[in-house]
C-alpha cells in the first residue's frame, strides 16, 4: 500500500504518528505520552480528515 501511518518513538520517549505516502514522510503530529493518544489522532484523522476545508493562506 502507497499510503500508510506510521506510530513510533521520538528521542524524547513520546510517541508520534506520521502519515506516508510511498517512502515521503507528508506531515507528522506533536508527542503523545501514551500509544493510545497517538492512535486517537489517527483515528480523528481518518475521521474527520475527509471534510476538512482547505484554508489558503497564500
Amino acid at each position: 500500500m502507497a499510503h500508510k501511518f506510521e506510530i513510533y518513538k521520538d528521542k524524547a520517549g513520546e510517541f508520534r504518528v506520521r502519515f506516508k505516502y510511498n517512502a515521503e514522510t507528508i506531515f507528522s503530529t506533536e508527542g503523545y505520552k501514551s500509544k493510545s493518544s497517538a492512535q486517537n489522532a489517527i483515528d480523528s484523522i481518518k475521521k474527520n480528515g475527509p471534510d476538512a476545508p482547505t484554508e489558503d493562506n497564500s
